[in-house]
Order: C-alpha cells, then structure tokens, then sequence
C-alpha cells in the first residue's frame, strides 16, 4: 500500500512535531521536554498523546504529514543537539554544546547520542 494521493494530509502542528522530536528522538523525558518547551508537563502529555494518534494515523492508512503552524524560531545549532543546557551558545532553552552542560559532561553525548 502505497501514499493514499486522494487523502487529505494529517495535519501536525508546530508543538506537536518538538514533542516528538524530543522524546522520540532525542530521548527526553516528559519534564525535560517541557522545560526545553518552556510549558507545564502536563501540557507535553496532552500535546504528545495527539502528536502519536496523527503519527499512528500516517502510517495505518499511508497518509502524508504536513506541519504546520506557530512563530518559531530553529536554532542554528540545533544539528546534534541532546536537549541539554548550552549557556555558551546564548539560548534561551537547554541545550549543549559539544557535550558539556551547565552540571559538566553531557549524558546523551557520552552515550554517542
């Protein structure tokens, strides 16, 4: 089965797609995820659980995903980042930079992650 063409597109925004960037790829947790997002745990719960349910619904029934929405800004850095602090790149959101944190050795870039 092959992209349904004749299907409408599942849409995802802009905040879902970091979510799962975050906990799926990069292996965050529900907190660290939040603190990277600047917005309660709760709130990355409920926008991961609807970031999943449009991924499933991509892959179940060949949809294509688009993403869409939000005033963002990508990080020029972003390339390898764990998500951890990065207080020498002068970002506003935690994040490393070559494998030290604001607490020393970065875990995920030690783990060659």
């Amino acid at each position: 089965m092959g992209i349904q063409p004749d299907e409408p597109p599942v849409e995802m925004t802009v905040d879902e797609y970091e979510t799962v960037r975050l906990i799926d790829l990069l292996g965050c947790t529900q907190e660290e995820c939040a603190q990277q997002m600047g917005v309660a745990r709760t709130t990355v719960q409920a926008v991961y659980d609807s970031a999943r349910r449009k991924l499933a619904k991509t892959l179940v029934f060949a949809r294509r995903l688009e993403v869409h929405g939000g005033d963002y800004v990508i990080c020029p850095h972003a390339e390898g980042c764990c998500g951890q602090s990065c207080p020498g790149r002068g970002c506003t959101r935690q994040r490393c930079q070559q494998g030290e944190t604001a607490d020393g050795p970065c875990p995920r870039f030690q783990q060659g992650g």
